[in-house]
């Protein structure tokens, strides 16, 4: 019996929902020790402790805010889907490997391709075998979604979906928001955690409070850390104008074709209306004339030849 292993890659996605409440638990729990537990009881203390309360709790919420509302759209938002039976609008000759030729039918099957690309028999490298359809430039075929999504970075557990050109944004802000909540709540909780010890050994608080603190600050500071490393390393694939999937396709000591300067390439993801760079919105206007938010044609240097 043939087993199709791709199709059995799909049952990762069940462990995605899994992850969406380990997140929610890890909010709970945070939000119970910052606001309930901590500083929350200071508010009423009066003086300074009580503006200073006021400020980071207002500050916690807002990031909060923030951070869920870039969470929810990277997992209700489409990473973006290849239209049905898709050709380019051009010749797509200058994108190597991707859509350098596509099928005259999409529905065709693998053993009626033409010869035109030099491998009788064989479908190129602009069409996906497994979604039966034309692939555009810097698209790859997701195992888990079992589909082909535009610009893909990756599939992420942490949110049930792909990251792609529509969501890629989302995720950044994601990860962005999320670095600094945690990044604050282990902060304003090491106060509390450095008393933890000795209020243990003095059995001066209930054991309950004591071990919600204790796991909320080491949670935060481990994903504050973890997520230190991630945001560097989305940094530098924002601004090359990479993804993480194209950066083991990148030919070392050549130019990087879509690589059009920082700004272009910043602005190729976050828009270029400044106003909304740190929230999880894209204007029309963007949309209207930057093509690569959509995630099927991608502007190459001019002095590079592809």
């Amino acid at each position: 019996m043939d087993i199709n292993l791709f199709k059995l890659c799909s049952g990762l996605k069940f462990l995605g929902y899994l992850m969406i409440l380990l997140v929610l638990a890890i909010v709970v729990v945070s939000y119970y020790a910052v606001v309930l537990l901590t500083w929350g009881p200071r508010l009423l203390q009066g003086g300074l402790s009580s503006f200073l309360a006021f400020f980071l709790l207002l500050l916690f919420h807002l990031l909060l805010l923030l951070l869920s509302w870039s969470y929810f759209m990277v997992v209700l938002r489409d990473p973006g889907s290849v239209p049905e039976n898709w050709r380019p609008v051009r010749d797509e000759e200058n994108f190597e490997g991707d859509g350098s030729y596509l099928p005259h039918e999409a529905s065709g099957s693998a053993s009626t391709w033409p010869s035109s690309n030099g491998l009788e028999g064989r479908p190129p490298s602009g069409f996906c075998i497994r979604c039966q359809n034309g692939k555009p430039p810097r698209c790859h075929h997701c195992s888990i979604c079992q589909r082909c999504v535009l610009k893909m970075d990756h599939h992420c557990v942490w949110v049930v979906n792909c990251v792609g050109a529509c969501n890629y944004k989302f995720f950044l802000l994601f990860l962005l928001y999320t670095f600094l909540e945690t990044t604050m709540d282990t902060f304003v909780l090491l106060p509390s955690f450095i008393d933890f010890f000795s209020e243990a050994k003095n059995h001066s608080d209930s054991p309950g409070k004591l071990a919600v603190i204790f796991v909320a600050f080491v949670l935060n500071l481990a994903f504050a850390l973890s997520l230190l490393c991630f945001l560097v390393m989305h940094g530098s694939l924002v601004f090359s104008n990479t993804t993480s999937i194209e950066v083991y396709e990148k030919k070392k000591g050549v130019r990087w074709k879509y690589d059009l300067g920082r700004r272009k390439n910043f602005e190729q993801v976050f828009g270029t209306k400044k106003a909304l760079w740190f929230f999880p919105l894209l204007s029309e206007e963007d949309l209207g004339k930057i093509p690569a938010l959509h995630g099927l044609e991608f502007p190459t240097r001019s002095d590079v030849e592809v």
